[in-house]
């Protein structure tokens, strides 16, 4: 038997933040060395941070810039990346599979195709719950995909040419977005932000009076999963920009153009957005005899071990890990930091036969990013007490801090200083505003 065979084998499925942060690490510490083959498994080419799509949705981003090639990131750092969706896992034969793969025009160049494992690692991620809402498939963009992200983009665009080019007949861009979440809320500030930019770039008719944004919370304040002093803090400065926020209000189904209310109100819309809730991808519901939860998540054990496999983990989004004091690890990229190095130090200590480390979720705190106009948010450090609210240019700094540290995790810090450099001339090179 050759070394390459004697190798063990660590599958990682998703390429997000917790799943490139642990591909990179494990390929640094076992695949260079020739102590284990690492791949990476995404449907995607690049990685993008979630939490930034909603920049991308508007073009204050470059996607171009800022994504990272899986392929080239895993020939700098030991591990190999395979392009694929998987739709099955086979614990018995400790093997993935991966669905056929086809071409733009819908014909199948390659047939479904299986990877083995003798350790897994699921790091999906979620999608967006439309609770089953009828006409929100259809009707609706779900901003949890770079595709997604793009198709917003390309419809936001057509919505501002049609004012541009006849302001007589189109005098509004009607956007409305289901769910007070950070991805609402972050969403409904950035477009303002995007309407300015657009003026400044050929598009001299449109202003923010034509920008008729609807944010649309089913509870009593929007970002219900943070403290009421953020919640408040973002609602005045939502309101402030011209923000149309509507609380208690259940949308009960979508149409063509509009959302129809609980009470029956009707919301009509250019441009609709459902953000609220998350889930897993359906397919994982049960998928492979393991234990999920209603929204389809991985249960886990302390180690992050699935509960009836432990040889298939599960972090970030896709993950469902009770602490000690009965709540449930929320779904933040923060959470997906924490779980990737915990999961990176239990593969290790399996390879060695050495203990185990049990996950014990830490909340550093939650930011609010509203575009270039405020950022609020609570941190908790080693507070005795409580937190620490922050807004203003202190909060941005450290908002932005965070994708840095993303960053150095997964190239290091003299590369994310280089990159960090590269983007202050670009912000000299390109136009602050992506239009194509």
């Amino acid at each position: 038997m050759s070394t390459q065979n004697a190798l063990k084998k660590i599958v990682i499925v998703g390429g997000g933040a917790g799943g490139m942060e642990l591909a990179t690490k494990l390929g640094k510490k076992l695949g260079k060395k020739e102590k284990a083959e690492i791949i990476l498994v995404d449907r995607d080419a690049t990685h993008l941070w979630k939490p930034l799509l909603h920049e991308i949705a508007v073009g204050t981003m470059d996607e171009g810039v800022d994504a990272v090639s899986y392929r080239g990131h895993a020939i700098a750092h030991g591990f190999h990346f395979r392009v694929g969706t998987v739709i099955n896992i086979d614990r018995d034969k400790k093997h993935i599979i991966l669905a056929p793969m086809k071409d733009e025009e819908g014909v199948e160049f390659l047939p479904a195709t299986y990877l083995e494992y003798d350790y897994l690692v699921m790091a999906l991620g979620s999608v967006s719950n439309d609770f089953n809402t009828p006409g929100v498939k259809e009707n609706c963009i779900f901003l949890d995909s770079p595709k997604q992200a793009y198709r917003f983009r390309n419809k936001l665009m057509s919505l501002f040419l049609r004012i541009q080019r006849l302001p007589e007949v189109n005098d509004a861009a009607r956007i409305a977005i289901v769910g007070g979440g950070a991805t609402g809320v972050e969403l409904s500030a950035e477009l303002y932000h995007a309407v300015t930019e657009f003026h400044n770039y050929g598009f001299n008719v449109v202003n923010t009076e034509h920008l008729h944004v609807t944010l649309i919370e089913a509870g009593p304040r929007i970002l219900p999963a943070l403290p009421e002093r953020i919640s408040a803090a973002a609602h005045k400065e939502l309101a402030t920009l011209g923000v149309s926020v509507k609380l208690e209000t259940s949308v009960v189904s979508a149409e063509a153009g509009r959302f129809i209310t609980k009470s029956g109100e009707i919301i009509e819309a250019d441009l609709m957005v459902w953000a609220a809730g998350i889930k897993v991808p359906d397919f994982m519901k049960d998928i492979g005899g393991l234990e999920t939860n209603r929204i389809n998540q991985l249960v886990v054990n302390p180690f992050l071990q699935t509960t009836r496999d432990p040889h298939i983990f599960a972090i970030g989004d896709c993950a469902e890990y009770t602490q000690l004091n009965g709540k449930r690890v929320p779904p933040r990229a923060q959470a997906a930091h924490q779980m990737a190095t915990v999961c990176y130090q239990n593969i290790v200590a399996l390879l060695n036969n050495k203990p185990l480390k049990t996950y014990q979720y830490k909340d550093h705190g939650s930011l609010i990013s509203l575009a270039n106009y405020s950022t609020v948010g609570n941190l908790m450090g080693n507070l005795r007490e409580g937190s620490l609210f922050i807004e203003g240019r202190l909060a941005r700094f450290v908002y932005i801090s965070l994708y840095r540290m993303h960053q150095v995790a997964i190239h290091g810090v003299i590369k994310t200083g280089l990159i960090m450099f590269a983007g202050k001339i670009n912000r000299w090179l390109r136009p602050r505003l992506k239009l194509h």
